[in-house]
Formats: structure tokens, C-alpha cells, sequence
């Protein structure tokens, strides 16, 4: 076998190292066939100039090494890009794997949500949380009462609980709407005249209200029983329940509250087989043929920057060779080099392209192109009608 470029290739699949695009007809056939980038590559190294100590399955290895470091480059932007919508999406299962690669990838609001939950739970008023009831028999003259004790270590086995509420099972605030202790403390008429009735009957007149009204007459109502109505009050300190006044009779008393576990769960929602961070988000190497000329350009270039390192570390394993009378320089470490900074300036352009077709950057532009157009149509004189 040759240890040098013979001239010539004749690429079948099996050549590469992985055989990644072995079987993709523009690998092997076209003008992108990586027959025509070995025969490139070597007139751009000297060919037939000088000699290549290259042979052909060299230029197939780093062909494939180029388009592959090219599919990682635009995949490694795609998943930092949409992370946010991809996380806890579904990676496949068995060997059937979702592939991303090649595919628009439309952001939801799937991110914006979960983390509304969160909020939404401690605030009790959504979210995944479950908030439990909870229940203890208030005796005549006593007024502690450790709901770990006499809760938590009973009806949870032991586990951290949160107290969230105290509170009778009392009548529903809607059911008390018309309530006149909830208004402004002139009773009922202003409670009819809130509702635009005045001094007439509900039966005579009727306006539309909007629904936040009864949401904030619901609200007044439960604020007035905890202050004005309130048969006691209580200090809830590290889950230990002190009522005031000292209790004179025994009644069951009703509290809300949540499992610490629940709330500092990291893995709620979670399962297997979702995408949870980069490292599993299901990319795979693009299709050669799938790649647009742009693309194909950037892959030659580099793939002849991975030719030059290689054949300078071919041509560093002696520093100098003897010739009749002297000694000739090899220049390997200037390839080397020569490589390094032209692999660096590549990658570096091309991520510098993906900044600018990032989601973000082209929400900014649409923002700017918007904000000029309006300023210059703000320029144009209004036609004048005359009639």
C-alpha cells in the first residue's frame, strides 16, 4: 500500500473509521462526494508538487470528522437554545429514539407554566402541591397543642408537616354573600348600593357586575370572620397551636397544611425517558445530504484543516532528515499550527453565525425593524381629502 497520496480514490462504504455517512448517495457520489474532497484537499496541501503522506482512507476519516464536528456545533446551539421547551419532553423508549436533528422545534409555554405552579402552591391557590386537612379535639382548659405530635406522628408516620391554616369548617364564604358585615360598615345599604341598587329592590333593577367583584366580596367576607367575628385567636409557632382565650368547651378544630417532603420535592413531575438536560436531549448526526451548500463549504474547509494537522503530525515524528552533504527541516509543527488557528477561526465564525440566528437575536431584530418602521411612517404626510 502507498504511504503516500497516490493521485487518486475510489471511496466504498466501510473506508470511514464510523461509517456515520457511508450509505448517503452525496457522500459517495456528486459533487460533495468525499472522493472529489481527497483529491481537493491534496492540491491544497502541495499535490503534485510535493508528495502527501497522506493515503485516501486519512482524507475519508477527516471528511467524516468535519461534518460530524459540524452537526455537533448546530445541534449543541439548537438544544441551548430550546431548553426551556424541551426539558421534560419525551427522549423515546428502547431503542426507538426521538430524533430532533433537522426538525423546527415550536417553544411552548410548558416552562412558564410549571414554574407558575410552583408559585402557585405556596400561595395555595394552584400548582401540584396537595394541601391535606388535618383535625384535633380541643379540651376544656387547655391551650397547647403540638400538631407533630398529636398529627404528624400519628396520620403522616412521622414526616415534617407545614401548617398553612387554622380554621372551623365553617359555611362557605358564598353561601354568606349578602353579608352585611363585609362592606364598609354601614350594613346593608351599602352593600345594595354597591351593587348599583340603592334604595331600590334587587326584583326592579339589576346591573352586570364583573367577576372579580365577587372575588374580592368573597375575600371581604373571610377577612371579617378572622377579625371582626373570630370566636378566638391563636399563635402557630413551629407547629405548636396556642389558643387564646383558654378554651371552656371541647370541639374539634380543623387545620390545612402540606408535607415538607412534598414541597421540597425536586422530582415532582418527573419520569423516566424526558429530556432533563443536555446530555440527553435526542440530536443525532445530521444527514449529509440534508446539509445546504453554506454548510458544505464551512465542512471542507475545516476537513482540510484536520488533513493539515494530520499530515503535520505525520511529518513531526523526525525534526529533520539527512540528505547527501546536509539536512533538510521538516516542517510539521508549522502545519500543526497552521491548523490549529484555522480549525479555532472556523468554529468560531460559525458559532458566531448561531448567536445571530438565535431566538432571542431575531426576536431583538424584529423588535428593531418594527420601531423603525413605525418612525418612519411616522414621517409621511397625512393625505389631505378635499371634498
Amino acid at each position: 500500500m502507498e504511504v503516500i497520496w497516490a493521485g487518486s480514490s475510489s471511496f466504498y462504504p466501510g473506508n470511514t473509521p464510523y461509517g456515520f455517512y457511508d450509505t448517503d448517495l452525496q457522500f459517495g457520489t456528486g459533487s460533495h462526494a468525499v472522493d472529489k474532497f481527497a483529491d481537493w484537499s491534496a492540491k491544497r496541501l502541495g499535490y503534485p508538487i510535493v508528495e502527501v503522506e497522506l493515503q485516501d482512507v486519512q482524507f475519508y476519516a477527516c471528511y467524516e470528522e468535519a461534518i460530524t464536528e459540524y452537526s455537533a456545533q448546530v445541534n449543541q446551539f439548537n438544544i441551548r437554545d430550546n431548553m426551556l421547551a424541551l426539558q421534560g419532553q419525551e427522549t423515546g423508549s428502547g431503542d426507538v429514539k426521538t430524533n430532533l436533528t433537522h426538525r423546527k422545534l415550536t417553544p411552548t409555554m410548558g416552562r412558564t407554566v410549571q414554574l407558575a405552579e410552583q408559585y402557585g402552591s405556596e400561595a395555595g391557590v394552584g400548582g401540584t402541591l396537595d394541601y391535606k386537612n388535618g383535625t384535633i379535639e380541643i379540651t376544656s382548659g387547655s391551650q397547647v397543642y403540638d400538631l407533630d405530635a398529636l398529627w404528624a406522628n400519628v396520620s403522616e408516620s412521622g414526616n415534617s408537616i407545614e401548617v398553612r391554616k387554622i380554621h372551623y369548617e365553617g359555611t362557605p364564604a358564598i353561601t354568606r354573600y349578602f353579608d352585611p358585615y363585609a362592606g364598609t360598615g354601614d350594613g346593608s345599604y351599602n352593600m345594595m348600593d354597591s351593587f348599583g341598587w340603592g334604595n331600590n329592590s334587587p326584583a326592579v333593577q339589576f346591573m352586570m357586575m364583573p367577576m372579580y367583584a365577587d372575588l374580592l366580596k368573597v375575600q371581604a367576607i373571610e377577612f371579617n370572620d378572622q377579625i371582626r367575628k373570630s370566636a378566638y385567636s391563636f399563635e402557630l409557632v413551629n407547629n405548636k397551636l396556642r389558643i387564646f382565650p383558654r378554651p371552656t368547651g371541647t370541639y374539634t378544630l380543623h387545620f390545612t397544611y402540606i408535607l415538607k417532603k412534598d414541597r421540597n420535592n425536586t422530582l415532582q413531575g418527573t419520569s423516566d425517558g424526558v429530556i432533563t438536560d443536555f446530555s440527553n436531549a435526542p440530536f443525532n448526526n445530521m444527514t449529509f445530504s440534508n446539509i445546504n451548500e453554506v454548510g458544505k463549504q464551512w465542512i471542507k474547509k475545516y476537513g482540510l484543516a484536520l488533513c493539515k494537522e494530520l499530515l503535520g503530525t505525520i511529518r513531526s515524528k523526525y525534526a529533520s532528515l539527512p540528505i547527501p552533504g546536509a539536512e533538510t527541516t521538516m516542517d510539521g509543527d508549522t502545519l500543526r499550527s497552521e491548523a490549529a488557528t484555522e480549525k479555532e477561526t472556523l468554529v468560531t465564525q460559525l458559532r458566531e453565525m448561531l448567536e445571530q440566528m438565535s431566538r432571542k437575536a431575531l426576536l431583538e431584530a424584529d423588535k428593531d425593524e418594527a420601531e423603525f418602521l413605525n418612525e418612519k411612517l411616522n414621517k409621511v404626510p397625512i393625505p389631505i381629502f378635499i371634498g
